[in-house]
């Protein structure tokens, strides 16, 4: 989160009496509105097909795009399209990702006093990505302040602490192998299409169902993000990579280093190249 760390940066010389920082946890960001734009056609035709006024869109926790549009004339009335991750194209990830999201390491945005985000929380068979549970975390007496502020406005309801069940650590590993970025590091096989619609929902039905929820999906997409990044550092930087990996990060490299044949395999290929 550059603007965040450029922020705290300076505001001590901003002459502030105080200061209140909310975030939200982050994604990978497409460079431009016209390549998020690109990858919403590629990834769900119906949207381009009918010239649909897309409002938002979110990977979210059922291993699928949720993409919000207007349905009709009318701004007032929305629908909801679910694609399953395992039927995106392959080819989508390299132009709508920014380059800078591929060496960022804070997508907890931990300078922040309080984060909001979907990571970590429940989400219901049947709920839209604007109608979920949202994660909140505090980190610091000024971030319990700004929610008990909320609270006391009534604009604000919490539910239990956040909690999680499954492992992570297996589909995090398997998640970065088969990414495209990934294989393209490595000179591997990279897929164009997806897996056809019926094939990928089942596939989504059923991880969702047996693999990690809750705070255990996030550690799942954390993990993923901070171990494809870590590539894709020393591949472009080499061994001095890793001086842009910040320590908690490289504690998580490291566990896979131990436990992963397969991660350590990757490195291995990485920094073969460079030889």
């Amino acid at each position: 989160m550059l603007g965040i760390e450029a922020f705290r940066a300076i505001q001590n010389e901003l002459s502030l009496e105080e200061v209140y920082v909310l975030g939200t946890n982050c994604a990978d960001n497409s460079p431009t509105p016209e390549d998020a734009q690109e990858f919403l056609w590629r990834s769900v035709p119906s949207i381009a097909d009918e010239n649909k006024k897309v409002l938002g869109y979110e990977f979210m926790q059922d291993f699928r795009v949720h993409v919000k549009y207007e349905d009709g004339n009318s701004a007032t009335n929305v629908s909801y399209e679910r694609m399953p991750y395992f039927s995106l194209p392959g080819n989508v990830a390299k132009f709508a990702i920014a380059e800078s999201c591929l060496a960022c390491f804070d997508y907890t945005n931990a300078l922040a006093d309080v984060v909001v985000g979907y990571m970590g929380a429940p989400l219901g068979s049947d709920s839209n990505m604007d109608q979920s549970y949202q994660t909140i975390t505090i980190r610091n007496s000024r971030g319990a302040k700004m929610i008990q502020y909320a609270l006391d406005a009534g604009r604000l309801e919490l539910g239990p602490v956040a909690s999680g069940s499954g492992s992570h650590e297996k589909i995090a590993m398997t998640t970065v192998a088969s990414d495209n970025i990934v294989q393209e590091m490595i000179g591997g096989d990279m897929k164009v299409q997806g897996m056809p619609r019926f094939l990928g929902e089942i596939m989504a039905t059923v991880i969702r169902s047996v693999g990690p929820k809750g705070v255990s999906f996030a550690r799942y997409s954390l993990d993923y993000h901070l171990l494809r990044n870590y590539l894709h550092v020393i591949d472009f930087w080499g061994e001095d990579g890793r001086k842009l990996v910040p320590a908690y990060a490289k504690v998580i490299v490291e566990k896979y280093l131990k436990m992963d044949d397969s991660f350590r395999s990757l490195v291995e290929s990485v920094r073969s190249k460079r030889r």
